[in-house]
């Protein structure tokens, strides 16, 4: 697949942003200052300032002397990143990967591989991007390239057209001036002393002798705009590797639409999945609205699956929390979590059901799906003594255990996540209780059987080890109860209650 990027630049970034706020400063010149060595020095400027002579860098004590009427407005630091991420975010609905520029801090880079064709190919692209930007109140300017070096180049120095050919980006470099390579001041200086001002000009050059006139950086630059140099984009959003992408002709606000926009991109995704043998565990439902704003919805399921119509009715269980609003101009489907698919085996004798059945599978995740993931539990024994924590919640209805219950010995039907201690009068050494007080109630004890020793893993705490009793009081109640530690000596014992047998 053919690379393409996309460079976005917002010419006046915090200026926009400041007549977005404020609507009444559009006929008044403003500034952003922000303090530097005691000195209050312009970080941006407005349309207005700018036509009167008033630059960025300049002081503002200066600056109102070359325009009266100026109003100077403190900048804040980091306030450019925030406002570029928030519009990257945003620009997230045009390509998955969205990076700020770092050079410049005044725009965004996007790789759009594969994705202008969503909007009728490359030109309907970019005019969909500015004139989206626009209406919210951003000039900006665009272009689209095979390099990002040569789309950032392009959209701020270009003078022919924004849409640079597919391996055309040498040539049109060729006729930009040196600051289209995104290189610092001296080196800028060092170009222009030695009459460079055209790329086109040292480009041809031996890299050993431009290397020593001007440094590493500057073929670094040279390389990553003509494309012998990968450039790495660091997005804010980490794409995920399963994620299904349809923008829409019109805006989407029925069900129905929604319905049908869910089967389409489960259909590609699902299809993707089962080629590589992987399952769906978690899936996210993003709506992007025509007013900016983001619906969302997540479903998760037991095992792993690529089953349309299993996953659809999932969805549809969450459309009812999705609100379109004036309409969903783009929705995205991720599976951000997914598992290898276990291919069940064919038997020559149907077995009981049980958990790798797949209907009961799925009525589990409809019953999540309508009342919670949080609801439903499954456990699995693990290789622990204390009972507390021989047991661990399973990540999936088909994990496997490790080891088998253990069944030798009877055990509670409920059992206290943590002991409550409880006052005992029994005789010794190993004998059971008389009776015991558990909330403040006492209990008379008419039968027991124990003791039963439970040592802690050695390698967690040698000594250490609990006598567990099952007891039935005067009201046929039967309870768990232990005792840690020993009589006598100088080690303390304490008697608790674990569980209640039905």
């Amino acid at each position: 697949m053919q690379r393409r990027f996309v460079s976005i630049w917002f010419r006046q970034l915090l200026a926009d942003w400041q007549l977005i706020r404020r609507p009444e400063l559009s006929g008044v010149p403003f500034v952003f200052a922000a303090p530097d060595h005691g000195r209050m020095m312009i970080t941006a400027v407005s349309p207005l300032a700018d036509q009167s002579g008033v630059e960025p860098g300049m002081r503002a004590a200066d600056a109102k002397a070359i325009c009266p009427g100026l109003e100077v407005l403190d900048d804040k630091p980091g306030r450019p990143r925030n406002l570029l991420r928030g519009l990257g975010e945003w620009c997230v609905r045009y390509s998955p990967v969205v990076a700020i520029d770092e050079f410049g801090m005044d725009g965004l880079l996007l790789d759009v591989s594969g994705c202008s064709h969503l909007w009728g190919g490359e030109k309907e692209y970019l005019k969909e991007i500015v004139s989206r930007l626009k209406s919210k109140g951003y000039t900006v300017r665009v272009a689209i390239a095979d390099t990002p070096g040569a789309a950032w180049a392009v959209s701020r120095y270009g003078k022919v057209t924004p849409l640079v050919p597919a391996g055309g980006h040498t040539e049109a470099l060729l006729g930009l001036v040196p600051e289209a390579l995104r290189l610092e001041s001296p080196v800028l200086a060092r170009l222009r002393k030695l009459g460079f001002y055209q790329i086109k000009s040292f480009v041809s050059m031996p890299r050993s002798v431009l290397r020593r006139r001007f440094g590493e950086e500057f073929l670094l630059r040279l390389a990553q705009a003509l494309g012998t140099e990968d450039e790495v984009l660091v997005p804010l959003q980490l794409p995920v590797p399963f994620q299904e992408r349809l923008p829409c002709l019109e805006p989407i606000k029925t069900r129905t639409g929604i319905e049908i926009a869910i089967t389409r991109m489960l259909e590609s995704l699902c299809k993707r999945m089962q080629a590589e043998g992987k399952g769906l565990r978690t899936g996210v439902l993003t709506g992007y609205r025509i007013d900016g704003k983001v619906v969302q919805v997540v479903i998760g399921t037991s095992g792993a699956t690529h089953s349309v119509s299993h996953l659809f009715k999932l969805f549809q269980l969450k459309i009812d929390q999705i609100r379109p609003a004036l309409g969903i101009e783009l929705f995205v489907l991720d599976a951000p979590k997914v598992d290898d698919v276990e291919v069940p085996q064919e038997e020559m004798w149907t077995a009981k059901p049980g958990l790798d059945d797949q209907s009961l599978i799925r009525l589990l995740d409809r019953v999540a799906g309508k009342v919670g993931p949080e609801v439903i539990h499954r456990y699995l024994p693990a290789k622990r003594y204390w009972p507390e924590r021989s047991v661990l919640q399973a990540g999936s209805v088909t994990q496997k255990p490790s080891c088998s219950w253990r069944v030798e010995k009877p055990r509670p039907t409920e059992l206290l996540k943590k002991p409550d201690p409880i006052e005992v009068m029994a005789l010794i050494p190993d004998h059971p209780p008389k009776f015991f007080i558990y909330k403040g109630v006492q209990h008379m004890v008419i039968k027991a059987d124990g003791p039963e020793r439970i040592e802690r893993e050695w390698w967690l705490d040698t000594g250490e080890h609990r006598d567990y009793y099952q007891v039935e009081d005067d009201q046929g109640r039967r309870y768990w109860l232990y005792r840690s530690g020993h009589y006598g000596g100088d080690q303390k014992y304490q008697w608790f209650i674990h569980g209640f047998f039905a």
